[in-house]
C-alpha cells in the first residue's frame, strides 16, 4: 500500500508539469472532470484520455483514445487514473510501454492495485494509490 510521506507527495506534485488523465469525463458532475479542471487551474497541462471522446477538445487539449495516442513530443510526467482498481493493470502497461519520460502513476481515491504498482516500481516509476491530487495540493500547501 502507498506509504509515501507528505514530503514525497509534495515533491511529486512540484516536479509534475504534464498529466495524462485516464478516464476523463466531459460530464462536469464527474470527479474526473472536476479534478482535471482543478489541475489545469493549478497550472498543470492535462491531456484527457477517453476513447469515447477522442478527437474532441477538452481543457484546451485534444482528447486522445489511449496513452499510446499521445504525441511522442509530449513528455508526460504523471498518469492520473480514474478507472476501477481491476482495470488499472492495462493502463499501467500502456503507460510503461508508451511514455518514456513517465515519473509517476497516480491512482485516485478508492483505487488500489498492488500488482500494477509493483510493475511500475520495477521500472523506477513512483506510485501513489488511493489519493486525489485535488485534495493533496491544498492540504500540502497549508
Amino acid at each position: 500500500m502507498d506509504k509515501l510521506t507528505d514530503d514525497q507527495i509534495r515533491d511529486i506534485l512540484s516536479r509534475t508539469r504534464i498529466i495524462a488523465l485516464v478516464g476523463y469525463s466531459a460530464n462536469a458532475t464527474r470527479a474526473s472532470n472536476s479534478v482535471a479542471r482543478f489541475l489545469v487551474a493549478q497550472g498543470y497541462r492535462v491531456i484527457p484520455v477517453n476513447p469515447g471522446l477522442a478527437g474532441q477538445t477538452a481543457l484546451g487539449e485534444t482528447v486522445v483514445a489511449s496513452l499510446a495516442d499521445i504525441p511522442s513530443d509530449v513528455e508526460i510526467d504523471m498518469v492520473d487514473i480514474f478507472r476501477r482498481s481491476e482495470d488499472v493493470p492495462p493502463v499501467v502497461e500502456d503507460a510503461l510501454a508508451h511514455l518514456p519520460h513517465l515519473k509517476t502513476i497516480w491512482m485516485q481515491l478508492g483505487i488500489v492495485n498492488e500488482a500494477a504498482a509493483d510493475q511500475a516500481h520495477a521500472k523506477g516509476i513512483e506510485v501513489v494509490m488511493n489519493r486525489c491530487p485535488a485534495i493533496e495540493i491544498p492540504r500540502l500547501a497549508a
